[in-house]
């Protein structure tokens, strides 16, 4: 039996009952699109549009239409690409670490951090594909069989460690996410009216019934997918890192990046967790299951591995020093005072310096101030990335060889187009799927040992002595927790 402590906060506020749960949930799937979803989904097709113009000029007219030139022959693309894969890092931190740590926290949030992993990852894959320069050709980076002679992929090659590393992420990811969605399915099944929704939700639901034996197969399936992801969270970002510490190139020749550039990832990622939820929380009426307490735990990591990302700028600098290279240490002094400083002070300003007022108890459960230091830590990673890549290239050892580079209409039209698709398909997403986890957020509902479920007294006032009032539903996935 476990107990519940009469001076922690709930995780579910309200008092909502079993059924409450599955009704404000189902609502936002059964209900018509309100205006402000309509407004965003606008805004997102509008930045889609931008992005199927710049992939037409990309793939028409070639790799030329970007910024790019000799010196500078990597910029928006990867800046962008480990951007969007950081992103993604959240959700599975969020769904599989989180869940084997048995942090009861998560339930509210983990279904919306698992779809933002994915998008994020469709959103990443974009730009190695679109830089290949014929992206019909991207079965060329796989290990098949073909009959154009000695053609083999690298496999000493990182970039073919990105493309199996990214490729697995994906899948675990994914199969993740859908395993979690077919209760909810089944439960928004049950409440279809027209036969267009009920045949949906029946065929994405795959029959799922509630029984005891299914129940069983689920917790079981999701534990062993949780150890699956686990290694992911680290491998990942590493794998990514490698593009970058395998080369010879000072400022990316360094042992530091795998650390580093996991935790920048989930630093990002959590950071776009908060802009999502924040904004989910005011669309769809959700402040009863997206509390303030959520959003301090998820500042509080933010800050943590905030706080490790400027450790790894620090020592960075120390060991360009302490190698005594005279090129490394150039390539240093050159990001923090060349022509990109604003760059790089712009990094360290968002990265560093804002995020330790988590520190303090008032911006933790502040919406507001969340809100803005979410968007500031994710541009600030943006300019990290921009940072490594950039001001690592344009200045190499030969000085008659430096150039600058500028994105051109393109380059930016690419970026604010990935956009564009990461909230198109975030927002379809919200609308015709359950943006919450019903099976889960009904196991952290506090109970008492008058009524079972914490039941609102006024809703339920006429009730509370009736036998059946008492306890909860059979076939509810509940964790009976009783006061002393």
């Amino acid at each position: 039996m476990q107990h519940v402590s009469s001076l922690r906060e709930p995780l579910v506020t309200g008092g909502k009952t079993l059924h409450d749960v599955t009704q404000d949930i189902c609502y936002q799937v059964e209900a018509k699109p309100n205006l402000r979803w309509m407004a965003a989904l606008s805004v997102a097709l509008f930045f889609l549009g931008v992005f199927f113009y710049s992939v037409y000029r990309t793939v028409w007219y070639g790799i030329g239409e970007w910024g790019l030139n000799k010196t500078v022959n990597w910029a928006w693309d990867i800046t962008n690409f480990v951007w969007w894969v950081g992103i993604g890092h959240a959700g599975t931190l969020i769904s599989a670490v989180l869940l084997l740590f048995r942090q009861k926290w998560r339930s509210s949030i983990n279904r919306a951090a698992e779809a933002m992993t994915i998008f994020a990852v469709i959103c990443a894959a974009m730009f190695p594909v679109l830089h290949m320069g014929r992206p019909w050709l991207a079965f060329w980076v796989f290990p098949l069989q073909n009959t154009f002679g000695s053609l083999w992929a690298n496999f000493n090659s990182p970039l073919l460690w990105d493309v199996f590393a990214i490729s697995t992420y994906f899948t675990v990811s994914l199969v993740f996410w859908y395993i979690g969605l077919i209760p909810d399915f089944a439960s928004i099944r049950d409440r279809a009216k027209g036969p267009i929704a009920r045949f949906s939700y029946s065929m994405l639901s795959f029959g799922w019934k509630g029984s005891a034996k299914a129940w069983s197969r689920y917790e079981t399936v999701s534990l062993i997918l949780a150890g699956v992801s686990t290694p992911l969270v680290l491998s990942v970002h590493t794998i990514v890192s490698m593009d970058f510490a395998t080369s010879v190139v000072p400022g990316w020749h360094t042992t530091i990046f795998p650390p580093y550039f996991v935790a920048g990832a989930i630093f990002s990622g959590f950071a776009m967790v908060l802009t999502l939820m924040l904004i989910t929380r005011v669309v769809f009426r959700l402040e009863d299951y997206i509390t303030l307490e959520h959003i301090a735990l998820m500042n509080k990591i933010m800050m943590v591995t905030g706080s490790i990302v400027g450790v790894a700028y620090i020592t960075e600098f120390f060991i360009a020093w302490y190698s005594q290279v005279e090129f490394e240490g150039y390539a240093f002094i050159n990001r923090a005072t060349g022509p990109y400083w604003w760059a790089y002070w712009s990094m360290m300003t968002c990265n560093v310096i804002t995020p330790q007022l988590v520190w303090l108890r008032r911006v933790r459960y502040s919406i507001g101030l969340t809100f803005v230091l979410s968007i500031i830590v994710n541009i600030g990673m943006w300019f990290e990335r921009f940072v490594i890549i950039v001001t690592s290239l344009h200045r190499d050892y030969l000085p008659s060889s430096w150039a600058m580079f500028s994105p051109s209409i393109i380059d930016i039209g690419l970026y604010l187009g990935t956009l564009g698709l990461f909230f198109t398909l975030f927002l379809l997403f919200a609308k015709f799927f359950p943006v919450i986890n019903m099976a889960e957020v009904k196991t952290i509902l506090k109970y008492t040992g008058d009524n079972g479920p914490t039941y609102n007294p006024k809703a339920h006032a006429a009730h509370a002595h009736h036998p059946a009032t008492h306890g909860a539903p059979a076939s509810a996935p509940v964790t009976h927790n009783q006061h002393d």
